[in-house]
């Protein structure tokens, strides 16, 4: 097993709350990750139909199965069971009693925020990250190669090919989890619309344009969007609202959970395609704002990452807030290190009257200099905006 970041944030939330969520999307490692770091715990999977129908016809007698508590997989099937773990809770008064899994986000059960508030600790865990792999045989010196990739640990322990892996992957996405969350009756419509997502990474979100181009309304466009967010294939970044005076762009940007995913539904068959893809900026951009969401997830932390652009396209590809202050990104694919990556910082740092930045781009070399601190993508790990 790679040894996932997040375990020694599970272990200290489980020493303080009685019951421990984690999110994530499916094939994450979730399920390896609890059981590795809780061994001693009782497991179940309500993936399993007997199971889950016993949990749902029998909420007490279930639970009763596991006195001292319990890892509860794809806990999301039966939400029926969060006001019976309250009741627990409360009777027990004490930390450490269930860890509960899920590949939809919990937040979105009306039961969670009614029955578990202040009693769960929720945490994400989204694919591997490249710190986590920089010691693995599958680890890759070339950003290409590790888009297109992608980060699932299965594709990586099992040295499954991404072209094999990743279209069997949205297929049972599709065919098992949007059934479930939302009656769909035209899958392959959907999967047009996922592909259309896929052509948009790293772009402002226009919902009216991907509505047309699928052939939807705007409101199920704005459904299809919401399934494929709480289900983490997709995220969306937000603009930041300081303006200076400035007329601001209000809508998000659209990125994957996973950039191997996006290089599938692009129908992207070799990293080599990536070195001319029209994608290529946003695929290496998606790569760098997942490796920070995940360094913030691994740490028990709420991702607080933005963009900023006016209305005439001055941008910054990434703003960090770190206690109160925001730290600009830059975020380039280039091998070498041009003048015109600085624009951005430069004109973000006149406007608020800041002397820092971070441009992180697909080179090899680190350099400090005297306003602005330079980090190949493979040193992403060594970010650290707080000390800018």
């Amino acid at each position: 097993m790679i040894y996932r970041d997040l375990s020694q944030k599970l272990l200290e939330l489980f020493g303080q709350f009685p019951v421990l969520g984690v999110m994530g999307p499916r094939q994450s490692g979730k399920t390896t990750l609890v059981k590795q770091t809780f061994p001693f715990l009782p497991y179940c999977n309500l993936e399993n139909l007997d199971t889950r129908d016993f949990a749902r016809s029998d909420p007490h007698a279930f639970l009763n199965m596991y006195p001292e508590g319990a890892i509860i997989d794809e806990a999301q099937h039966v939400p029926e069971l969060f006001s019976y773990i309250q009741t627990i809770c409360d009777q027990k008064n004490k930390s450490g009693l269930y860890v509960l899994t899920g590949s939809q986000n919990f937040l979105l059960h009306e039961k969670v925020s009614q029955s578990l508030a202040g009693r769960i600790a929720l945490t994400t865990l989204l694919p591997l990250s490249l710190k986590e792999l920089k010691n693995h045989k599958n680890y890759k010196d070339d950003s290409h190669a590790m888009i297109f990739q992608g980060f699932y640990p299965r594709v990586l322990e099992h040295h499954i090919q991404p072209t094999d892996w990743y279209p069997n992957y949205i297929a049972t996405y599709i065919e098992k989890d949007v059934r479930q969350i939302k009656n769909i009756s035209d899958l392959s419509l959907f999967q047009k619309f996922l592909k259309l997502c896929a052509g948009r990474t790293g772009q402002l979100l226009n919902l009216s344009s991907l509505a047309q181009d699928c052939g939807i309304s705007h409101v199920t466009a704005r459904q299809w969007l919401s399934l494929l967010e709480a289900s983490y294939i997709i995220f969306l970044i937000k603009p930041h609202h300081l303006n200076f005076n400035k007329r601001l762009v209000k809508t998000p940007k659209l990125y994957f959970c996973d950039p191997g995913l996006a290089c599938s539904l692009l129908d992207i068959h070799d990293p080599k395609q990536l070195q001319t893809h029209y994608l290529r900026g946003a695929l290496f951009e998606n790569l760098i704002i997942l490796e920070m969401m995940k360094k913030a997830y691994n740490m028990g932390r709420k991702p607080n990452l933005y963009f900023w652009r006016d209305k005439i396209g001055h941008e910054v590809d990434c703003l960090l807030e770190e206690n109160g202050q925001f730290v600009p990104i830059e975020i380039k694919s280039g091998q070498t290190i041009n003048s015109d990556y600085f624009e951005g910082l430069k004109y973000w740092n006149k406007l608020s009257g800041q002397t820092n930045g971070y441009l992180i781009y697909g080179g090899r070399e680190n350099q400090q200099r005297s306003a602005y601190t330079i980090l190949s993508w493979q040193a992403i790990d060594q970010f650290r905006g707080e000390d800018t």
